[in-house]
């Protein structure tokens, strides 16, 4: 592609209705998924009773803030109904960024693959125009007031979407999950209670049928959501296939926000609809928006750097889910390279790792009691991740320095679980985890993967 096509790319405009009904959507999904939080008791429950959390490297200074903990909540419900109203939009989407990203990173417990998602989607809306028409900050201002915008920033939120169902559906080419059907052969006949579907899922034929449609899907949607002739039936497949997961499984608003993000790759007059449907109910005034303005950025170094940005940050969304091939090892067993790599619900980990504190001068020696520190689901989480119990060996470590043990070793003795295959051993009892560094060196502390996983 030459410098003459490129430019012509980004001259391109099309309708601003896909913007602005993505921004309402999201934003209002986004203002409800805070509330449910608050409302479930979820804020106090994760991050202000519990004792010690669990850092992401090089973010140990995000922590909660005991009781003003409820303002980041606050503030970030607060920016995404702006966000959706169009109210000051550039503010409201960059307080909603840092601020959902922060609870986030207030506890590793926590991560999931949606939040990420939501996490560095809100970060590309930052540079979209999705505020120039059927917004509050286009209604007061006219200058601002535009009915076209540049085609990119609209691809752009396609092209996020296309790359987390692809490298989704490229996790599932491994051994585990199209020859094993695992771990669906787990989930899915633990939901023998469930109307007619629980019978079905007791059935061996079952498991295998949803774990390879799972991978074809999520391998193909992008491409039937991409031509036309396909996408009113894509669609219908994202809504079954979404509330098919948000049925079975408790992975909260994250279906929602698939199945209405998925509204954008339709044609421009499909959102016209939608925000003609909108006016009607809420008595606005639509015709005010369409003054057939084309949306131009305040000037060309703006422009040059949105689309820097923009392109760089693609760039880096393509190769960090490759970044596990740097390690060495079983990804499924060490973990490095696991997370921020679209790898959804790939693994079924179980164990337990009890610790035992040893005092070098006296010879003395005891087992920790982990619900003194952790919570029933931060010691779940911590049992099977080697950078999590590395981490908690250090807390350790400091907490009983400060209870009068000079140099305290910490032994753990561990065993879990991996995609139904028998419990092994996992880290090596005779370390001392103290001595190991927590971040370069943690796969040095776990005995070797007693099986091979092939694929990706």
């Amino acid at each position: 592609m030459n410098t003459r096509s490129i430019n012509a790319y980004f001259s391109k405009t099309t309708h601003a209705a896909p913007l602005a009904v993505f921004r309402i959507l999201f934003g209002i999904l986004m203002a409800g998924s805070m509330i449910r939080f608050a409302a479930k008791g979820w804020i106090r429950e994760m991050y202000i009773e519990p004792v010690f959390f669990f850092s992401y490297s090089g973010f140990e200074w995000v922590k909660p803030m005991g009781e003003w903990t409820y303002l980041i909540f606050f503030v970030c419900g607060f920016s995404a109904l702006f966000v959706s109203l169009g109210y000051k939009y550039r503010i409201a989407i960059i307080s909603f960024f840092l601020s959902f990203t922060y609870i986030e990173l207030m506890d590793k417990t926590t991560y999931l693959n949606h939040y990420y998602f939501i996490s560095i989607l809100s970060f590309l809306m930052i540079f979209l125009p999705a505020h120039v028409t059927f917004s509050v900050d286009a209604w007061r201002d006219k200058k601002l007031r535009s009915v076209k915008v540049p085609v990119w920033t609209i691809h752009s939120l396609k092209m996020l979407l296309c790359m987390v169902y692809f490298y989704a559906g490229l996790a599932k080419l491994n051994s585990d999950w199209l020859l094993h059907a695992m771990p669906l052969k787990i989930w899915l006949s633990a939901n023998h209670t469930i109307p007619i579907l629980g019978d079905l899922f007791q059935q061996e034929w079952s498991y295998y049928l949803m774990s390879w449609a799972g991978a074809v899907y999520d391998l193909s949607i992008p491409f039937l959501l991409l031509m036309k002739r396909t996408r009113v039936l894509a669609f219908g497949l994202v809504v079954i296939f979404h509330g098919l997961t948000s049925l079975l499984f408790p992975i909260g608003m994250f279906p929602y926000i698939m199945i209405v993000s998925a509204l954008i790759f339709f044609d421009s007059s499909v959102h016209q609809k939608i925000l003609n449907r909108i006016s009607h109910i809420l008595n606005i005034q639509k015709e005010r928006f369409e003054n057939g303005k084309i949306y131009e950025f305040s000037r060309s170094l703006t422009r040059n750097i949105a689309i820097g940005t923009v392109g760089l940050f693609f760039i880096i969304q393509i190769l960090v889910p490759f970044r596990y091939l740097l390690y060495p090892d079983e990804l499924f067993w060490t973990e490095e390279g696991y997370r921020f790599s679209w790898r959804v619900m790939l693994m079924e980990k179980a164990g337990r790792a009890n610790f035992k504190v040893v005092d070098p001068v006296s010879s003395q020696s005891f087992i920790v009691d982990n619900m003194e520190f952790l919570t029933d689901f931060q010691e779940k989480e911590m049992a099977t991740q080697p950078d999590f119990i590395l981490e908690y060996a250090h807390f350790l470590e400091k907490h009983y320095q400060e209870k009068g043990i000079t140099d305290p070793e910490i032994y753990v003795e561990s065993y879990i679980t991996l995609n139904g295959r028998r419990s092994q051993r996992y880290v090596n009892p005779d370390i001392d985890l103290t001595r190991t560094d927590s971040i370069q060196n943690q796969r040095d502390i776990l005995l070797p993967f007693e099986d091979k996983i092939l694929g990706l």
